[in-house]
């Protein structure tokens, strides 16, 4: 059985690589490319990226559900057909209302596809697995999305508009070969999770998935904790902290890229390096010294633009900013998704992993806002002050969700070491990986 759940693990993790390969291609060039090649406009653009973001926030309220009464392929095809549509009309797209229709279906595809990924590893893996396997997910995903980048700056070209629509077939292509490899995965519904008939009927239980999240303390706490993690890092990378980079610190637009660069680094080098070490510890407390870590981050980052006549030194501190992010990264992939999976009742799986997915995308479309606003109006002092404030809630959060984690939750390691409940046991009764 043990054997049989590794090989449908293997190929979940092989289709999302891709699938993380082919957004690379075109993720980091979307503004230029409606903006100046398309030449639409900056406004353009950043409406472009609104509806990327507002579809997302669109679709996954609902997504959830979907995935506990039908099982998460569905989402699979429906998620992969509608990002794969939508790159491929994106590079062929000459007008604004084209681009704008574009990003939503893609932005909507991409969203629906998180939580019914999420949902296939929890019901592939155990309790003793589960870290090792988001851990795996999230460094197949920056290593695709980095590799997929770094290709595509070579191939593409301003002046030439067709050399951006090869990226935007590359990346459908790469959604198909996700559904292609995903469809000879059999996963069985575990059986906690069978729906009832009145549930899949849409009948009385319809919208219990909510009513008991929402009444789970620890969860709320947990997307709490979720929006301010995603505020404070991936939501500043496109925006204030970038111009703060430019704008204070005084480095250079490739420089920048050296920073994220570093970032990515951090995370491939680093990430079963660090699993070896956080698999071991309460995640509570892993959480919290991910606050502390980007305190010091975004410290470095302030004294970045206060180091006058040394810009090497002032180089140097931005730099080791998006490094340090990298660092609390790879803490948190073995362990906030995990986490997400062993709060949530079985059979709603789904609806937990939507929701703080949800949680996620809002953070990551209020974010940006609120940077570049505040970089608009020069306010750098003020913009640090609340990161460093937002990386110290993150510790107190984190404390806070520690005190009300079981043992199996906060420490599964321990349990598993010691034979405790469902140490090794598969969370899904049949699991098979078609030939």
């Amino acid at each position: 059985m043990t054997t049989v759940m590794g090989a449908a693990l293997r190929r979940i993790q092989l289709g999302n690589a891709l699938a993380a390969f082919g957004n690379g291609f075109t993720v980091p060039f979307l503004f230029v490319y409606v903006a100046k090649v398309r030449d639409l406009g900056d406004g353009t653009a950043g409406a472009v990226l609104a509806a990327f973001a507002a579809a997302a926030l669109a679709v996954l309220p609902f997504t959830g559900r979907v995935i506990d009464r039908r099982g998460p392929m569905v989402m699979v095809v429906a998620g992969a057909v509608s990002a794969a549509l939508g790159a491929l009309s994106f590079g062929l797209s000459t007008t604004a209302p084209a681009a704008l229709a574009s990003s939503a279906l893609m932005g909507g595809g991409i969203a629906v596809l998180q939580p019914a990924l999420a949902t296939l590893i929890v019901w592939c893996s155990t309790r003793a697995t589960r870290s090792r396997a988001f851990a795996t997910q999230f460094f197949l995903n920056n290593l695709g999305l980095g590799v997929g980048g770094l290709i595509g700056g070579f191939l593409v070209d301003e002046h030439r508009p067709a050399s951006f629509t090869v990226l935007f077939i590359i990346e459908a292509t790469m959604f198909m070969v996700l559904l292609a490899v995903l469809v000879t995965v059999r996963v069985a519904r575990p059986a906690a999770e069978t729906p009832s008939p009145g549930a899949a009927d849409g009948g009385p239980e319809e919208h219990q998935g909510w009513r008991v999240l929402l009444g789970d303390r620890s969860m709320v706490l947990l997307c709490v904790l979720g929006f301010v993690l995603f505020f404070a890092c991936y939501g500043q990378f496109e925006s204030g902290l970038s111009a703060y980079a430019v704008e204070v610190t005084r480095i250079s637009t490739s420089t920048l890229g050296v920073a994220l660069a570093a970032n990515t680094a951090v995370i491939v080098l680093a990430q079963f390096v660090v699993l070896r070490f956080v698999e071991r510890k309460r995640r509570s407390r892993v959480v919290a010294a991910v606050g502390l870590i980007w305190t010091v981050a975004w410290l470095a980052a302030g004294a970045s633009g206060l180091v006058h006549g040394s810009q090497a030194v002032a180089t140097a501190l931005l730099i080791s900013t998006y490094a340090l992010f990298g660092v609390g990264e790879t803490m948190l992939s073995p362990t906030v998704a995990p986490l997400v999976a062993d709060l949530a009742p079985a059979r709603y799986v789904g609806q937990y992993n939507s929701a703080f997915a949800l949680v996620k995308q809002l953070a990551l479309a209020v974010g940006p806002a609120v940077g570049g606003l505040m970089a608009a109006a020069g306010a750098y002092g003020l913009y640090i002050g609340m990161l460093v404030v937002c990386s110290l809630a993150i510790s107190v959060l984190a404390g806070a969700l520690g005190r009300r984690l079981s043992a199996v939750q906060d420490r599964p390691s321990l349990v598993v070491a010691r034979g405790g409940p469902q140490a090794a046991e598969p969370e899904s009764s049949t699991v098979t990986a078609a030939a």
